[in-house]
């Protein structure tokens, strides 16, 4: 006969496997930094976890996700499974992903990308050409840096530069079809951008640009936020049973997918030979450089005056300046730690 387990001894367990509120608190700090981060193309939350010392905390704790992990962790959780329920066996499994540390990055993520979109989806209304030339200026100074980090000595890492160079420059121009795609180029655009995010100089945000999905993505979030607001205060729940919140849901399903999939391709790829991987990744960044204006572009309302080459222009040095001075405090990229 299975015994019921002992109450106050796993109540005193799962406390003393809960972080101190003081770590709990610098790492939602850090979160926010790299959800911030995450939020505008240019800028990867990768860089914010090097320079913030976690990153190869973070990696690790990604890496120890597996479906036998998760099949155990559920398994001790269920009556079913053998000897009973067990929180010591779950809080195992648990500590072993990390999880208190990835539950409290990710709630400080989530956080920021809220108040980011909420910013984005504004400026994106009322002032577009600024919101875009300070993104041309997060990805131009991007590629500088990451410029600096490939030496271009073999044939086939050439090949894969202009292959990524390529790629980017002629998605990027295909706004107008990619906007109006379904649910399964969302799923896609998730599935790449979430893997991108956890690579020091590699914007998941600015994949989303390429692809003509980060303004749909913000503004499908907000929606999608509004509709809980109105849900919770019993009103229309149209817009997260709607077409928002079916985006948002397939993108964060792309998203985990993508997380535990494409990323470790992505690690994979780089241990095979990172010259080329890198190289590939680095120009991605280069041909992106389209997208702020080719998305300007198809917005009638902008016509390329010169007060809006001015705003243009200007915005695109004060973006360049926020990716150099990260930059200078994150002193080196190093995709090696993958």
């Amino acid at each position: 006969m299975t015994t019921a387990p002992d109450t106050a001894n796993e109540r005193r367990t799962i406390r003393g496997s809960v972080p101190p509120v003081r770590e709990w608190a610098r790492t939602f700090v850090i979160g926010i930094f790299m959800g911030t981060a995450d939020g505008v193309p240019g800028v990867s939350g990768g860089t914010i976890a090097l320079i913030a010392g976690i990153y190869e905390r973070l990696i690790g704790a990604i890496n120890a996700v597996t479906p036998t992990r998760i099949v155990d962790f559920l398994r001790a959780l269920s009556p079913l499974g053998g000897g009973g329920v067990s929180v010591d066996r779950a809080l195992a499994e648990w500590e072993e992903a990390d999880g208190w540390f990835v539950v409290a990055l990710g709630l400080g993520v989530g956080t920021a990308v809220i108040i980011v979109t909420q910013a984005v989806e504004y400026i994106d209304e009322h002032e577009p050409v600024v919101l875009f030339g300070f993104f041309f200026g997060l990805i131009a100074a991007s590629a500088v840096i990451l410029g600096r980090e490939i030496e271009i000595r073999r044939s086939d890492t050439a090949v894969a530069a202009v292959v990524g160079f390529l790629l980017a420059f002629v998605v990027s121009g295909q706004g107008e079809l990619l906007s109006g795609g379904g649910l399964p180029v969302v799923f896609f655009a998730g599935a790449v951008a979430v893997s991108a995010m956890i690579l020091p100089g590699i914007s998941g945000s600015l994949l989303l640009v390429i692809l003509s999905q980060y303004t749909r993505m913000t503004e499908a979030l907000s929606d999608f936020l509004h509709g809980l607001i109105g849900f919770a205060t019993g009103e229309s729940t149209a817009a997260v049973t709607g077409p928002a919140g079916r985006e948002v849901v397939v993108f964060l399903v792309g998203g985990l997918v993508g997380l535990f999939t494409i990323s470790r391709l992505i690690k994979r790829a780089l241990a095979a030979s990172r010259e080329v991987t890198y190289a590939f990744l680095v120009a991605l960044v280069v041909g992106a450089l389209r997208a702020p204006i080719a998305t300007l572009d198809a917005r009638p309302e902008v016509t390329w005056t010169t007060a809006d080459i001015g705003e243009f222009a200007a915005l695109a040095v004060v973006g360049a300046v926020v990716v150099l001075v990260l930059d200078w405090y994150a002193v080196d990229l190093d995709l090696d730690a993958t």
